[in-house]
């Protein structure tokens, strides 16, 4: 169980790292889509190339179902929300975005009740009012009627939260590990991608790179490696409800960051971060944190 709060909790540090770098990435790109292609395809050939050449018992041995749950998580999780999440955007505020993308962990929690049996307990809708309250924080104006660009990232919100409801039952009813997992969905998303790049005549732009724009793939390439690696082995030990929940300490590490660069920090900002924290206390409660972290330390040891 601590082997995959740890784990959970290194996929939230590194998302907050990845928030950060990749709105420098992005820019250097005319095409979002481009981009997250180029990432997800470098992702997938890493991974691939790591379970081939030391592990390929493990691609070998995949059965026909599980082949087709890596294609679905690759459809639902790799390639569609992606591709609405960026469109949505351009309509959007980031602000709102960023508000309706944090929802996900009570889509998750919703799903996990509803096809894995997961158990959400009075605590747990507790923290999720506090963590949402946290979040409306950082929202300088709120519309109750969402805009085209609201829906798409809605949208795009519960297909991933989709996915990792599929990924946990499939990592629950195999033999499969989290590398595995994130392989197929890396390697399928980038399958779903590029069809839809070629469908809308964008694949030319992926052979005409300059320098600046493969050193941005290749760093937040591997940031996105590093990602899937933690956050699909770490699901394998806990429940999706809580792992998605533990993940909005990606927020407060990139306010950090932002402040550390120069960027200026609103009290906003700052009281939002305090709350992410004391809703993810109150959901895991502060003896189980530390039962946790006593056991990593004595493991360790």
């Amino acid at each position: 169980m601590s082997k995959g709060y740890l784990l959970v909790v290194l996929t939230a540090i590194i998302s907050g790292f990845s928030v950060f770098i990749n709105k420098f990435g992005v820019g250097v790109f005319k095409s979002s889509e481009i981009y997250t292609f180029l990432r997800v395809f470098l992702v997938a050939l890493i991974l691939g190339s790591i379970l081939l050449i030391f592990d390929s018992r493990k691609i070998r041995n995949v059965k026909r179902k599980e082949w087709f749950l890596l294609a679905l998580i690759g459809l639902v999780g790799g390639s569609i929300p992606f591709l609405l999440f960026f469109k949505g955007l351009k309509i959007t505020s980031s602000a709102e975005g960023s508000f309706i993308h944090k929802s996900m962990f009570l889509w998750v929690a919703i799903l996990a009740t509803l096809f894995l049996k997961e158990k959400i307990d009075r605590r747990f809708l507790l923290g999720a009012l506090i963590l949402l309250f946290a979040n409306a924080l950082l929202l300088k104006k709120f519309s109750f009627l969402p805009d085209r660009g609201d829906l798409l990232i809605l949208i795009a919100t519960i297909f991933w939260a989709l996915e990792n409801t599929l990924s946990k039952y499939l990592l629950s009813i195999s033999n499969l590990d989290g590398k595995t997992v994130a392989f197929g969905r890396m390697f399928f998303g980038a399958i779903f991608i590029l069809i839809y790049l070629i469908f809308t005549n964008q694949t030319s732009q992926i052979f005409v790179l300059n320098s600046r724009q493969i050193i941005w793939v290749l760093v937040t390439g591997i940031i996105l490696l590093f990602y899937v690696l933690t956050w699909y082995s770490g699901l394998k030990y806990i429940s999706v409800s809580k792992a998605t929940a533990i993940l909005l300490l990606g927020s407060p590490i990139t306010t950090v960051l932002n402040l550390i660069s120069g960027t200026k920090i609103s009290l906003h900002e700052m009281i939002s971060g305090i709350l992410i924290l004391i809703g993810i206390l109150t959901i895991f409660g502060i003896k189980k944190i530390f039962e946790n972290f006593r056991s990593l330390i004595y493991v360790r040891a």
